[in-house]
């Protein structure tokens, strides 16, 4: 008997159990390798839509969570995770620095954009319009986070590595049994596996599949984040990530080479060094048709939770979604209701 099975173990499946393990709450964790978004996702938290200069959804608030959260991962795994770098936003003309301006003044915004245009100084960049600042942003090494996530639940005999078996799973109504292990709650954090989930292939999950390249560039020499029209993230031994592509047909998680081209002829518009391809890799992001997170109590089963819906910001939401939906279920605490899934119920109904 445990207090909660935990289905999935990408963002949001570790974030929900380190609330458990901070309560003092049994789990246990089924994860499969069917669902790779986790580990591939380029893991930049940065609070700002940098497209049309906008705040994402209640994104200072979760930063404001979600820094602390991984400090204190860094100290229970014995690693480095956050990597605190400021994004520097290419101007393509002096229109987009007037419209940074006007950007900088607005509420909220004006905490994290600087009001300086940063002069270009890397000869590998073209970048005539210089920069400009997006301060208190990082990356989260989310690959290295599952690796070592997943050990640590093996070593406490808290992980079963296999596929969820909806045939091996029952509900009496007050307890869910899978296989074994009988549990008070069960939480599906499968990110976009639950399109295969029977209960919870109602929501409005999409899906959209994003690819990245890592590139060994010695000459390119930069230290921040460069955002054009992909992203550059500096890594380890002159290796930069490079992304990322939207595709919303293909529901697969294999690199295609029409993506490495999109890729490529994007990177090579200000990227004036020679590099090389050293990885290529792809995933389905859990988006949602509205774009908020998938959070809250199934409409019958009311010990059956899902936790999903993060899209490409789960390095931001994972923590306080998973909070609040604790608290949802231990306080009866009101979830937000742009979160809640309760906004689909009719959904549910009409099927």
């Amino acid at each position: 008997m445990v207090d909660y099975i935990v289905v999935g173990l990408g963002l949001a499946g570790i974030s929900f159990c380190e609330v458990l393990e901070k309560e003092g709450k049994s789990f246990k964790v089924i994860k499969d390798a069917s669902q790779q978004a986790s580990q591939v996702a380029g893991g930049l938290y940065n609070p700002v839509i940098l497209k049309r200069f906008t705040m994402a959804w209640k994104a200072k608030e979760q930063l404001e969570n979600a820094k602390p959260f991984y400090l204190n991962l860094e100290e229970k795994l014995g690693a480095t995770l956050d990597y605190e770098l400021p994004v520097l936003r290419k101007f393509a003309s002096i229109e987009e620095q007037n419209m940074w301006f006007e950007a900088t003044d607005r509420p909220d915004l004006d905490y994290f954009l600087s009001t300086n245009i940063l002069p270009n100084n890397n000869p590998a960049i073209d970048a005539p319009h210089g920069f400009g600042e997006v301060k208190y942003t990082g990356r989260i090494d989310t690959r290295t986070l599952v690796k070592l996530y997943k050990n640590y639940l093996e070593k406490s005999g808290q992980l079963v590595s296999e596929s969820f078996d909806f045939d091996a799973f029952t509900t009496d109504g007050e307890y869910v049994t899978y296989k074994s292990i009988t549990s008070k709650n069960i939480v599906f954090a499968c990110g976009y596996g639950l399109k295969q989930n029977p209960y919870f292939a109602y929501l409005p999950l999409n899906g959209t599949k994003g690819e990245l390249l890592v590139i060994h560039a010695p000459d390119y020499k930069e230290d921040n984040v460069i955002k054009s029209s992909v992203f550059t993230i500096p890594m380890e031994d002159d290796k930069y990530l490079v992304g990322a592509t939207y595709k919303w047909k293909d529901k697969t998680n294999k690199p295609t080479e029409a993506s490495k081209n999109e890729l490529l002829g994007k990177l090579k518009t200000f990227l004036k060094c020679d590099f090389e391809v050293v990885d290529h890799v792809a995933g389905i992001r859990p988006t949602v048709v509205d774009r908020r997170p998938l959070v809250g109590r199934h409409p019958e089963h009311k010990n059956f939770y899902v936790l999903n819906g993060f899209g490409s910001r789960g390095v931001l939401i994972g923590p306080s979604a998973s909070r609040q939906l604790f608290d949802f279920i231990e306080k009866n605490t009101a979830l937000d209701p742009e979160m809640d899934i309760q906004r689909f119920t009719k959904k549910y109904y009409a099927n």
